[in-house]
């Protein structure tokens, strides 16, 4: 499909897609709930301290717990609905990551488990596993040959 377009129609078109967004709403809001998430984190924190765990133990619990929390309310369509109000503070990375695993999961779900649930999982978070590893063992290498 060949569109042609003159330079004021693609200024126009960019002009009504790049709206900008009311920052002084926005970012209180994120760093609101992206302190309420954080909030939490330290609520359970203190919670299974005080039940218990030794701190390496709790902290291991409140990760999974937050990753548990992220991925139900994903699941219940709850995610989404807050984070259009929170946006980006509710990516703060253990909730956030654990979001973009579940999303897509349950977005190609109907297209069975191994061809959809199986290979759609990670079609977000997977670059960033990928990378993140990829660094890792190069920071890791430089580090051993050069630094140590």
């Amino acid at each position: 499909m060949d569109i042609n377009l003159s330079k004021a129609q693609y200024s126009e078109m960019y002009k009504e897609a790049s709206k900008g967004t009311k920052w002084w709403v926005t970012i209180p809001k994120a760093f609101l709930f992206g302190g309420l998430i954080c909030v939490i984190g330290q609520s359970l924190m203190d919670m299974y301290l005080y039940l218990g765990l030794s701190k390496d133990n709790a902290s291991m619990s409140v990760s999974i717990t937050l990753i548990f929390l992220s991925a139900f309310l994903t699941g219940l369509g709850w995610y989404d609905r807050i984070a259009k109000h929170a946006g980006a503070g509710t990516l703060v990375p253990i909730t956030g990551f654990a979001n973009s695993v579940a999303a897509p999961a349950l977005e190609f779900k109907t297209e069975g488990y191994i061809l959809g649930l199986g290979a759609k999982i990670f079609i977000i978070s997977g670059p960033v596993i990928l990378y993140g590893t990829l660094a890792s063992v190069l920071y890791g290498l430089i580090y051993y040959l050069f630094l140590r």
